[in-house]
């Protein structure tokens, strides 16, 4: 499950399309819209991106991880619009035979797709002022 939405990305169903009878390890990371970045405070966040190109590059990085880890299943999910203090931006979720490759697999996914999906960021402050950010 690879997907890129407006709505807000559910949790549970993460887990659900990740679970595997054959897998003893399952990882969830939720990346969240946090409030305080340094000392810079957050009223929302405003994600964009080139979907299809965006979409082809979670794709490149599921292909990677799956050569890379045993991964029985595997979720990846970016929202994109404006965000509000404590909404999840991003969900991957990876399930393995083992914990520790699926933790592995898990980090490798996150920190990629922040280094090379174009999503891109606007941290908007209680101000109204705002500044574009990449990468995610």
């Amino acid at each position: 499950m690879i997907e890129l939405t407006q709505l807000p990305i559910d949790q549970s169903l993460l887990l659900e399309k990740v679970r595997s009878n054959n897998a003893g390890g399952l990882v969830l990371f939720l990346g969240t819209v946090r409030e305080l970045t340094g000392e810079i405070r957050t009223k929302t966040l405003e994600y964009q991106a080139h979907e299809p190109m965006a979409l082809a590059k979670m794709h490149q990085l599921e292909q990677e991880a799956r050569q890379r880890w045993p991964i029985q299943e595997l979720a990846m999910v970016h929202r994109l619009g404006s965000l509000s203090v404590g909404e999840v931006a991003v969900g991957v979720a990876v399930s393995c035979p083992h914990r520790k490759e699926a933790f592995e697999a898990c980090a490798h996914l996150i920190d990629r797709l922040k280094e090379i999906v174009p999503i891109w960021k606007k941290e908007v402050a209680p101000d109204g002022q705002g500044d574009w950010v990449h990468p995610v």
